[in-house]
């Protein structure tokens, strides 16, 4: 009774990832993220699915299918897609639950008014690419599960600011015969170990 899979990074051949099936009844968070998925004409029927991850795919269209298959989804992130008109988008009309959507980095975003046609199709969504149509940011609750809020994350950590360590690497080592690139990361992991940071 799996509730939550997370297929990211896996190969997806002729559009399917093999052993997904229609067996996932109680499936409601679905990640198929940077699966080189080109369609979701074989995505099995998953009625409980709420959340479906599936950025950085190769999808360009087909997505009336999510209605038929997964017509519970409240959440549905596209981003980093080859998605480029609204036709395209239309097919979300009947995913009359859909909450969140995210078209980030699709090059439907360079359409001129993208975010108030989105807003004006899909008149069930709150949600736009993280922001509803006032520019206020989604809630932790609804999204902080795939990542979404990253950025309040990385404040509490104790990394600092990216690039404070490159720039004392330089100083330590600036007389290697390494090429610019591996200088960085070897200086960079022998830096770490050398501080013990865990």
């Amino acid at each position: 009774k799996v509730t939550e899979l997370v297929l990211d990074n896996c190969r997806s051949s002729n559009g399917e990832i093999e052993g997904l099936s229609d067996s996932f009844k109680e499936l409601e968070f679905l990640s198929m993220a940077s699966v080189e998925l080109t369609s979701l004409a074989k995505l099995p029927t998953l009625s409980k699915l709420r959340k479906l991850e599936l950025s950085d795919n190769i999808i360009s269209g087909g997505l009336e299918v999510l209605a038929e298959r997964c017509p519970n989804l409240t959440y549905l992130n596209l981003s980093g897609n080859k998605i480029k008109d609204l036709g395209t988008v239309e097919a979300l009309q009947n995913l009359k639950n859909l909450k969140s959507l995210d078209l980030f980095n699709c090059e439907i975003t360079n359409l001129e008014d993208y975010r108030d046609s989105i807003f004006e199709l899909l008149q069930q969504i709150t949600y736009l690419d993280g922001f509803d149509q006032e520019d206020n940011e989604a809630p932790d609750s609804e999204d902080d599960e795939e990542g979404d809020e990253d950025d309040d994350n990385e404040d509490e950590g104790e990394a600092g600011p990216p690039g404070e360590y490159e720039e004392e690497d330089d100083e330590d080592d600036g007389g290697s015969d390494l090429g610019e690139g591996e200088e960085e990361e070897e200086v960079g992991l022998s830096y770490l170990m050398k501080e013990g940071i865990q």
